[in-house]
């Protein structure tokens, strides 16, 4: 679970670091932790390198949400295997990029389905032919348009779909016992987020979905986000979401006046800072501009 630490420390230990190149302590510096968090009801959260994971085991199986990369699922799946003997009932994507279901293949042969949205599905078989990865895909075999539900023991899971956001296939999986909802990229907590045009992104539609989230869930529930600045604060409540829809609205609004005054693109991109937004934080906001722009110009 602290590899990393483990190996910085035995190699301290032995007195091994002054004999180590530069590129061997960055490489051991740069090895990625992996940590299996407890949240609410036998509900929990993964994190290694990619998008947060969501996990669940019961009595009657094992439910995951999003498989990051390749080595961090099968460290995940050994994980929960530890947990318990039950079958891997689902594995479901929030939606298709790579650092979200390149790590389904780790699946094959151990989750009994894999469920995603429909737009999801055409959007990981579209950007594999593009890769050339075809053959490193594990596709969903179960897929809805808008709502979905199953049933995995005690839990209730339900994933919701209000309409293009990050991608047009982001979906929010709401563990509805534990009161635990899996947001995906539809928030990147207090992070520029990455807007993918080329997959059916919309900045206009995105703070509606937000607000659509806030109606359908509570103050109670949990919410879980594919990213966030702090590495920590992958968890959060509805404030985060409120958060989220102001970052979206108030970038088309700083967009849309820009383009309404007759300012150049390369003038709207300029900015530092989206105006009234002031705790975002980090590299990305030309992204976020880009984007906006190339929408409401299309």
């Amino acid at each position: 679970m602290e590899r990393r630490k483990f190996l910085i420390n035995t190699a301290i230990t032995a007195g091994s670091l002054s004999f180590l190149g530069n590129k061997s302590l960055a490489a051991m510096l740069a090895m990625p932790d992996y940590k299996l968090t407890p949240l609410r009801n036998n509900v929990g959260i993964f994190t290694e390198q990619g998008g947060t994971i969501i996990w669940m085991v019961n009595k009657e199986g094992i439910v995951c949400v999003d498989a990051e990369f390749p080595e961090p699922a099968t460290h995940l799946i050994a994980e929960l295997k530890k947990k318990s003997d039950k079958p891997f009932q689902w594995l479901i994507n929030t939606h298709h990029h790579g650092d979200h279901t390149s790590g389904n293949i780790s699946f094959k042969g151990i989750a009994k389905n894999v469920a995603a949205h429909a737009n999801s599905l055409t959007n990981q078989k579209a950007s594999a032919v593009k890769q050339k990865s075809e053959d490193k895909q594990l596709y969903p075999d179960t897929t809805y348009t808008d709502n979905w539900k199953t049933k995995v023991g005690d839990e209730t899971i339900t994933a919701h779909y209000f309409g293009p956001g990050h991608t047009n296939g982001d979906s929010f999986i709401h563990f509805e016992n534990a009161n635990i909802v899996h947001c995906g990229d539809q928030v990147f907590n207090r992070m520029h987020p990455y807007i993918d045009r080329s997959a059916g992104a919309s900045c206009r539609h995105w703070a509606t979905a937000l607000e659509s989230v806030q109606k359908q869930f509570n103050k109670d529930t949990i919410f879980v986000f594919g990213h966030a600045f702090d590495p920590v604060k992958v968890v959060g409540n509805i404030d985060d979401i409120k958060a989220m829809q102001n970052y979206m609205e108030k970038l088309v609004a700083y967009v849309d006046g820009g383009i309404k005054a007759g300012k150049t693109k390369e003038q709207i991109l300029s900015v530092t800072a989206i105006p009234g937004v002031a705790d975002w934080q980090g590299d990305g906001i030309q992204r976020s501009l880009t984007a906006a722009y190339e929408e409401l110009t299309a």
